[in-house]
């Protein structure tokens, strides 16, 4: 439920314009989705580097930060994804105000929950990047153990084993990290991203 009686003071803040102009960059939001293990943090941090060596501000929204702090209290119900995705759209919408290119990496499994952190954040400054490998390559990579402990039933409700991920339907691009390097993937993603963070 929301709460009453607030008045956003946006009358007498600075503009987002403002704040880009300063920055000298257009604020965008880069949704990494995928598979856990299909490379999307590993990505979205090269490509941050990337873009700081070429002098923007940006800040790496993932998993590990957020459910370690902001959304510590969620677990992986069906309802607590849909409010993890929820507030994560929301704080990626007020880094963007501030002017700052905001990068996230999270499974987020359905073309539904994506689409509310599109609402949130706008369709203008939304980009979905659908980090795609096989099941079987994450299952391969499984850096953490996560599939060898949901394969166990150590871990419940697990996306690819227990829940479906449901493929982006028109992302802003596409990368097949099965078929990739992190070096092209990069690239590739640089190249598409570079023209619209540019003021």
């Amino acid at each position: 439920m929301k709460a009453s009686n607030i008045f956003p003071v946006f009358d007498r803040t600075l503009r987002q314009d403002d704040k880009e102009r300063l920055l000298n960059q257009r604020a965008q939001v880069f949704w990494f989705t995928g598979l856990s293990g299909s490379g999307k943090s590993t990505l979205a941090i090269e490509v941050e580097k990337q873009l700081y060596n070429k002098g923007y501000l940006t800040h790496l929204l993932d998993g590990d930060n957020i459910r370690s702090g902001l959304n510590g209290d969620l677990g992986f119900s069906e309802k607590d994804r849909t409010e993890n995705i929820r507030r994560i759209a929301e704080v990626a919408k007020l880094f963007t105000d501030a002017g700052i290119i905001v990068l996230t990496s999270f499974v987020s499994p359905t073309v539904a929950i994506r689409e509310q952190a599109k609402q949130i954040i706008t369709s203008k400054k939304y980009h979905e990047i659908f980090v795609n490998a096989s099941l079987e390559v994450c299952e391969k990579r499984d850096v953490k153990g996560l599939y060898k402990k949901a394969r166990a039933d150590e871990i419940l409700d697990f996306t690819g084993i227990h829940q479906p991920f449901e493929p982006s339907e028109n992302p802003f691009l596409e990368v097949k990290t099965d078929q990739l390097s992190i070096n092209e993937s990069t690239d590739l993603i640089l190249s598409k991203i570079l023209s619209l963070v540019k003021y």
